[in-house]
C-alpha cells in the first residue's frame, strides 16, 4: 500500500511541530484546523479529489488559488478569514519543505500567492452616553441581570477579547487593593488590567453571590456561566450582548447603526481612552498589543472622525461661481497700459 505523504505531514504538523515545538496557542491550532478541515471539503466536493487521495504533490498554486476563490465567492467569507485560511497553509508549506525537495518550486509559487488586500475598515465604537445607556439595561433586581451586567462591565472595562472574557476564572481576579484582572490572551501572554473602584464592589459581590463549593478548587471555576454552570460560549455572550441592544435600541439617546460585537466593547473602551488623553502606551498595554502601530488605528480613527465633524460643520464662504478678472475689459486696459 502506497503511503499518504500528505496525511503523514499533516498528522505531525498538528501533533508535534505546532503545539510543541513552535508552543502556539489552542485557539491558533483550533484555526489552522478548521482551515484544512475546510480545505479537505473544497477538494472533496468541488475537485473530486477523495481526501485519502490528497497526496503532497497535488498541492499547486492553482488549487489553493482556487480554494481561496471558493471562500470568498461560495461561503461569501471576508477578506481577513481568506487571508488566515492561506496563512495556515504557508504555515505548512514551510514545514514540510524542506522535506519534499521535489516539490519546492510548486511550494515557492503558493508561498509567493499574496494575501488579498481589504479595505480599511471603519473602526465603530459606542459613546460614553451610549455606552452608559447599554448598561443600564440589566435587571439588578434579578441573579442573571447581575451576573449580564457584571460581564458586560468586565468586558468593556478590561477591553478583553471575546475569548479571554470566556476564558476568565476566578482565580484570575484579585479584589483586595490594588484589585486587578489577569487575562491570557494571544501569544499565550498574560496582562493584568486594574479595576474600576465601583466595578470592584461589583465584582465582588457577584462572585459572593454565585460561590458554590462543589468539591472543585474555586479558583479554576469560570468567573461567568450559563444557566448549567458551564462556561459561557461566544454565541451565548453575543446573545446577552444582543438582548440588551435591542432594549437600549428604544432610548433616543441610543442611535447606533452598526452591530454591536463583543469586540464593540473592546474598541468603545480604547477610543473613550484616547478621548481623555490617555498616553498611547498605556492603551496598547491595556489592549495587549505587541506593536503600537497597531494601537495608532484608535488615534488615526479619532482624527479621522473629528475631520468629517469639521466639515459637517463647515459654512461654505464662497460663492457659486467667482467672477473671471480675464473677462473684466478695463482691469484688461490697465494691465497693459502698465506693460507699455
Amino acid at each position: 500500500m502506497k503511503e499518504n505523504d500528505f496525511s503523514r505531514h499533516l498528522t505531525q504538523y498538528f501533533s508535534v511541530y505546532l503545539p510543541a515545538r513552535l508552543n502556539v496557542s489552542t485557539n491558533t491550532i483550533r484555526s489552522y484546523k478548521d482551515s484544512f478541515k475546510l480545505f479537505l471539503t473544497f477538494c472533496e466536493e468541488e475537485k473530486g479529489i477523495k481526501i485519502e487521495k490528497i497526496y503532497i504533490k497535488t498541492l499547486t498554486n492553482e488549487l489553493i488559488e482556487d480554494f481561496l476563490d471558493w471562500l470568498e465567492i461560495k461561503r461569501h467569507n471576508s477578506i481577513s478569514t481568506c487571508n488566515q485560511r492561506l496563512a495556515s497553509i504557508h504555515s505548512f508549506l514551510r514545514f514540510i519543505q524542506k522535506d519534499s525537495l521535489e516539490n519546492l518550486y510548486e511550494f515557492q509559487k503558493i508561498l509567493a500567492i499574496s494575501y488579498r488586500k481589504k479595505p480599511k475598515k471603519t473602526i465603530h465604537y459606542l459613546t460614553a452616553e451610549e455606552m452608559k445607556i447599554l448598561l443600564e439595561q440589566p435587571d439588578i433586581h434579578t441573579k442573571k441581570g447581575r451576573r449580564d451586567l457584571t460581564m458586560l462591565v468586565v468586558l468593556y472595562d478590561t477591553a478583553a477579547r471575546v475569548q479571554e472574557l470566556i476564558d476568565l476564572k476566578r482565580r484570575n481576579v484579585r479584589i483586595s487593593d490594588p484589585s486587578v484582572i489577569t487575562l491570557h490572551g494571544k501569544g499565550d501572554k498574560d496582562r493584568q488590567v486594574p479595576v474600576m473602584r465601583k466595578s470592584q464592589k461589583l465584582i465582588s459581590d457577584y462572585m459572593d453571590e454565585t460561590y458554590r463549593n462543589n468539591g472543585v478548587s474555586i479558583g479554576e471555576l469560570p468567573l461567568f456561566t450559563n444557566q448549567q454552570k458551564r462556561q459561557l460560549s461566544r454565541w451565548g455572550i453575543s446573545y446577552i450582548i444582543n438582548k440588551y441592544v435591542e432594549k437600549a435600541s428604544k432610548n433616543e439617546g441610543f442611535t447606533v447603526d452598526f452591530p454591536i460585537t463583543p469586540h464593540i466593547f473592546r474598541h468603545s473602551k480604547a477610543m473613550h481612552l484616547l478621548q481623555a488623553n490617555v498616553n498611547l502606551i498605556y492603551i496598547r498595554d491595556l489592549l495587549g498589543h505587541v506593536d503600537i502601530a497597531t494601537t495608532e488605528l484608535y488615534a488615526r480613527a479619532d482624527i479621522e472622525m473629528k475631520r468629517n465633524a469639521l466639515e459637517a460643520a463647515y459654512i461654505d464662504l464662497h460663492t457659486e461661481k467667482m467672477p473671471n478678472w480675464k473677462n473684466d475689459i478695463n482691469l484688461m486696459e490697465w494691465l497693459n497700459n502698465l506693460c507699455e
